[in-house]
């Protein structure tokens, strides 16, 4: 078993924490982006508005 340290982590481009890997990310880890569907959320939004 990993110690939770030892995951990979990444930045979240809407708070700026970082977050570590987890099992339900395990097959698209490369592709996940937000820590959370609320940063999800906040982060579309924001696209959203440059574009519109």
């Amino acid at each position: 078993m990993r110690k939770k340290a030892d995951l990979p982590t990444k930045t979240c481009p809407v708070c700026n924490r970082p977050f570590a890997w987890r099992k339900k990310w395990a097959r698209d880890w490369d592709n996940v982006i937000y820590c959370s569907d609320a940063c999800r959320a906040i982060g579309k939004d924001r696209i959203d508005r440059r574009v519109g």
